[in-house]
């Protein structure tokens, strides 16, 4: 028998009995459809009109459970049915993810209350802690004389979202 046959039996042998030790059960999770409850492991993208805004990989997957509101509605909603190994584009409109910006989520603060570290310049970005305990990034918008009017709007809120997914395991948590 030649070398080359030889060496492809063999390898055939060692794939067969490696995914007959185990690879069963990755097998099965493909099958799992995501659904409300199961915790879902993806690699994304998410663009803005073209740019990309933020990435997970594979090094560093993002896991959620879903119907669980941990992400925007309208991802979830896209995600719904898919399994390990699909991959799907997503498009979510405004009012399926951070909604319109509402104009109320501007206030008035002043110059006083703001960390002494940080310049009162339009644009600038700054960490808040809600009463609740939750951090979110906020935006001075405009600089008065002795106040500056801070935009607590969420940064993506009146856009529309692209992500492009990719499902690396679907489980019952």
């Amino acid at each position: 028998m030649p070398q080359n046959t030889l060496s492809k039996i063999l390898t055939f042998i060692l794939v067969t009995a490696v995914l007959g030790t185990g690879a069963g059960s990755l097998w099965a999770a493909e099958g799992v459809r995501i659904e409300a409850g199961k915790k879902v492991t993806l690699t994304y993208k998410l663009l803005v009109k073209g740019t990309l805004l933020e990435e997970a990989d594979v090094k560093n997957p993002f896991t959620y459970l879903h119907g669980k509101n941990q992400i925007v509605p309208g991802l979830e909603k896209g995600l719904t049915g898919l399994r390990a190994g699909e991959k799907k584009t997503v498009q979510v409109p405004t009012r399926e993810a951070y909604g319109p910006p509402n104009p109320q989520a501007l206030q008035e603060i002043p110059r006083e209350n703001l960390p002494k570290d940080v310049s009162a310049t339009k644009g600038t970005l700054l960490e808040a802690t809600s009463p609740e305990g939750m951090t979110q990034v906020v935006k001075i918008v405009e600089v008065k004389p002795k106040s500056v009017v801070i935009d607590f709007n969420h940064p993506l809120a009146g856009k529309d979202l692209e992500f492009q997914v990719v499902v690396l395991r679907v489980e019952t948590p």
